[in-house]
C-alpha cells in the first residue's frame, strides 16, 4: 500500500510541477526556455535537463543555451536518440544522461537530454513527461520566434530562400496510418523547388514544386503556386481546379515564368491516389521492395502558368489508382537523379536503390530521406547546380498488412 501511495503522491507532484512549468511557459521570452525546463526538472528530482534542437540539414543537434556544445546526429548517443525515436540511457562519469526525442506528431524537432545520479521508472517517465510537453511549446513558439530559427541555422541564408522557406511545412506530417516526410537541398540556397503536405481529416495532401530558374522570381513562381494550392484546397476544391487556380494566377502575375509539379490526394480510409503532374518527373510507386514500373506514369500535361498549352476548356487529367497497404509513393525533383560528381550522375537507379535498402534495413520514412539527401549531397561534393527535393508518403492503415 505503501509503494501505491508513494506513486500517487509523485503523479500529484509532477501534475502540479507541469502545471506550474506551462503556465509559466505563456508569460516567458523564447530565450528564457532552457532555464525554466532545468529549474522544473530539478524540482522533480533530476538532475537538470538540456534542450537540443536539430538544425536545417538535420547533421547536429544544437543546445538551445549554448550554440557551441553541438552533438553529431551521426556518432553520437543523443543522435542515435533522434535517428530513431527512442530513449537512450548514457554513463557519463558521475551520472546518467536520459536521451529523450522530441517529437510533434511525426516531426522530429531535436532531443531532450536529462541529467540525473540515478534513474528508475518514476524518474524515466518524468523525462518523457517533460520531452512531451516540450514538443509542444517548441513547436508553438517557434513559429513566431526568431530566436529559435537563428538557433538551428549552421549557415547564412540567401533572401530569396528565406522567402520559400518561409512558407515550408513541417519536414514531418501523419498519424498512425499515413506519413509524409520530405527534405530538400541546398538548404540555404534554394531555387524553386518545395514540397508541401498536410492531412486534413482522412485525406493526405503532398505536392512537389519545380520553378524555372534559381533566383527570387522562381522562388516567388512557388510561393504563388503552394498558397493558390492551399487556398483552394481549404475551399474543399478538387484537383483539377486547384491546379487551374495556380495556372490562372501565374499566366496574370509572373507571365514570364512556370513551374512544374505533382499534385496528390491519397484517402487514407480506402488508399486510392488521385494526382496530377504538371510537367513533372512521374511519381515513383515503391511496393514490397521494388518499384513498379511505370506505375503512376501518364501522358505529359504542360506546367503550371502556361494554360493555352491546355487548350481551350481542357481541364487537368486526373490519374487514380489503388495503394496497397505498406505501399510508398515517391515525389522527386530532376535536381535529385541529375546530381553529378564529374560525368556521373546519382541516377534514378541509385536514388531507388538507396530508399529500398533502407526500409528494408528498418529505417523510418524521415530518416531514410535524411540519409539519403547527404548521400546525394556527399556525391555531389555538397556543391548542387540545381535544386534537390524528395517527398516520400507511405501508408499503412491499422488492421491490415502487406499482401
Amino acid at each position: 500500500m505503501a509503494d501505491g501511495d508513494d506513486r500517487m503522491t509523485a503523479l500529484g507532484l509532477d501534475e502540479q510541477l507541469l502545471e506550474a512549468l506551462l503556465a509559466d511557459v505563456h508569460a516567458i521570452i523564447p530565450y528564457q526556455l532552457p532555464g525554466l525546463l532545468d529549474r522544473c526538472a530539478r524540482a522533480m528530482g533530476l538532475g537538470g535537463a538540456t534542450i537540443y534542437l536539430v538544425d536545417l540539414q538535420q547533421r547536429v543537434l544544437v543546445p538551445l543555451e549554448d550554440q557551441d556544445a553541438w552533438l553529431p546526429v551521426d556518432g553520437s548517443t543523443a543522435g542515435w536518440a533522434y535517428r530513431t525515436t527512442s530513449v537512450r540511457i548514457e554513463d557519463a562519469q558521475d551520472e546518467l544522461v536520459v536521451w529523450v526525442p522530441l517529437v510533434d506528431g511525426a516531426e522530429r524537432l531535436g532531443v531532450l537530454g536529462v541529467r540525473a545520479a540515478t534513474m528508475d521508472a518514476v524518474r524515466l517517465r518524468r523525462c518523457r513527461l517533460l520531452a512531451h510537453t516540450l514538443a509542444m511549446v517548441v513547436t508553438s513558439k517557434r513559429t513566431y520566434s526568431d530566436w529559435f530559427v537563428a538557433r538551428i541555422r549552421t549557415q547564412t541564408m540567401h533572401a530569396h530562400t528565406e522567402m520559400l522557406r518561409a512558407f515550408l511545412p513541417p519536414r514531418s506530417v501523419g498519424s498512425t496510418s499515413v506519413i509524409s516526410t520530405g527534405v530538400l537541398e541546398p538548404a540555404y540556397d534554394l531555387g524553386g523547388d518545395a514540397f508541401d503536405h498536410s492531412l486534413t481529416r482522412n485525406i493526405l495532401h503532398a505536392a512537389i514544386f519545380d520553378s524555372m530558374g534559381h533566383n527570387l522570381a522562381s522562388g516567388l513562381t512557388t510561393a504563388v503556386a503552394m498558397a493558390c494550392c492551399r487556398n483552394a484546397r481549404r475551399s474543399s476544391a478538387d484537383l483539377p481546379h486547384m491546379i487551374d487556380t495556380v495556372d490562372q494566377a501565374l499566366s496574370q502575375w509572373l507571365p514570364d515564368q512556370f513551374c512544374t509539379g505533382v499534385v496528390c490526394q491519397l484517402d487514407v480510409d480506402t488508399g486510392v491516389l488521385r494526382w496530377c503532374n504538371c510537367g513533372h518527373p512521374a511519381p515513383l510507386l515503391i511496393r514490397n521492395q521494388r518499384v513498379l514500373d511505370r506505375a503512376l506514369e501518364g501522358p505529359v500535361q504542360p506546367p503550371m502558368g502556361l494554360p493555352s498549352l491546355l487548350g481551350p476548356g481542357t481541364e487537368r487529367e486526373v490519374h487514380e489508382t489503388t495503394l496497397e497497404p505498406g505501399d510508398r509513393v515517391l515525389l522527386y525533383t530532376d535536381g535529385v537523379t541529375e546530381a553529378r560528381r564529374g560525368g556521373d550522375e546519382f541516377g534514378l537507379d541509385r536514388f531507388t536503390d538507396f530508399i529500398i535498402r533502407s526500409a528494408a534495413a528498418g529505417q523510418q520514412p524521415a530518416e531514410i530521406l535524411r540519409l539519403l539527401i547527404h548521400d546525394i549531397l556527399d556525391h555531389h561534393g555538397n556543391k548542387l547546380n540545381d535544386d534537390a527535393t524528395i517527398l516520400l508518403f507511405e501508408w499503412r492503415p491499422q488492421g491490415r498488412t502487406p499482401a
